[in-house]
Formats: structure tokens, C-alpha cells, sequence
């Protein structure tokens, strides 16, 4: 691959990892939260999700592709990247090696929840309250989701902060530390809203 097509590659890569990837995941985990205020509210809510005109194509479009890009280009990133953790044990460094543990990790995760979740509809199954509420019943597979959004909602936020440097947004390092905070608590808060969805299927 030359110089010049990956660099454009890797730009592609980034800005879909924020634009729409990193969009859909907040609001997948903002919409899995209204399961805290019972069954019913969750249900309408993915109801009136079910309802959008054209889904399949929007999912396609907005959903899988960029996923299926970001993901199968990022595995590749993370198998021919150099981590120094151990010559250069940096924050930095382990914020790198962690970003590329969590993207392998997430590959195969979200094709086990689309597994479980939208291929089962595609059979005919209906994806509401009583199917996570199923799903997460066998405690290893609590585990496993909870695992899953960690490294999501991780992924997502040092994934910004890896965004706004590489595009030159934050180059001084005052401003790449003040980002460094403001991702770190963007990833408490996406955390805790995740992790309490999760936990009300419980």
C-alpha cells in the first residue's frame, strides 16, 4: 500500500470511527437506557426506532458499512502498528496499545450482538425488552456485554482524543492533555449510562 493511499485510508478510518460510528454508539446506548425506566419505555422506544422509513437501507448505510469498514481496517492497523509500551511506558503508549486491544475485542463482539440481535430478528424474532432481558440472564454473557461496552465506550473516547490530534485540532501539548481529561470523562459518563442499560435488563 503506498504512502500516500494509506494516509488517505487511515483519515477515512478515523473520521468514520467519530462520524457515524462513534454518533451511533452514543445514541445505541442512550436509546438501550430508556430499559431503566422499564419494559415498556424501552420497548416504545426501539418501537418507534423499527418504524424509520427505509431501516435496512438507513442501517446499511449508516450502520454496517462504516462498522465494517472501521473495524476490518482498524484490525489491520492494530496488527502492523509498533507499540512501545515496554521501551516507552507512557500514558500515551498504553492509551495506544489499549485503543487496539479494544478495537480487536470489539470486532468480535458486535458481530456476536448483531448475532444475537439482528440476525435473530431477521428469523423473526422481535428485538425488545424480553430478548436482552434473556440474553443477559446467563451471567457470563452479562459479563461479556458489560466487557463490551467498557471497551466501546473506551475505544469511542480515546478514539477522539487520537481524532483531534491526528487532524490537527489540538498540537500544542496544553491542549492535548486538556483533551486527554475531556475524554476521560466523557468515558465515566458514556460508561455509567452503558452499564446501567445493561444492568436494567438484569
Amino acid at each position: 500500500m503506498s504512502k500516500n493511499r494509506e494516509f488517505y485510508w487511515r483519515r477515512l478510518h478515523s473520521l468514520l470511527g467519530i462520524i457515524p460510528v462513534g454518533l451511533f454508539l452514543v445514541f445505541h446506548l442512550f436509546m438501550n437506557f430508556t430499559a431503566t425506566g422499564g419494559e415498556e419505555a424501552y420497548n416504545t422506544a426501539t418501537g418507534f426506532m423499527e418504524k424509520i422509513p427505509f431501516l435496512i437501507l438507513v442501517e446499511w448505510i449508516v450502520i454496517y458499512i462504516p462498522i465494517l469498514f472501521h473495524g476490518l481496517y482498524g484490525v489491520y492497523i492494530a496488527f502492523t502498528a509498533t507499540n512501545n509500551v515496554k521501551r516507552f511506558g507512557t500514558f500515551r503508549n498504553w492509551m495506544f496499545a489499549l485503543q487496539r486491544f479494544t478495537g480487536v475485542f470489539l470486532v468480535i463482539f458486535i458481530a456476536w450482538h448483531i448475532f444475537q440481535t439482528r440476525i435473530q430478528k431477521a428469523l423473526g424474532a422481535e428485538v425488545e425488552f424480553s430478548m436482552m432481558e434473556e440474553i443477559v440472564r446467563n451471567p457470563w454473557m452479562l459479563a461479556f456485554y458489560i466487557v463490551g461496552i467498557l471497551s466501546a465506550t473506551f475505544h469511542l473516547s480515546n478514539g477522539i482524543w487520537s481524532f483531534l490530534v491526528s487532524w490537527g485540532i489540538t498540537q500544542s501539548p496544553k491542549s492535548q492533555k486538556i483533551a486527554s481529561y475531556v475524554t476521560m470523562v466523557f468515558f465515566v459518563l458514556l460508561s455509567i449510562v452503558g452499564v446501567a442499560a445493561i444492568l436494567a435488563f438484569v
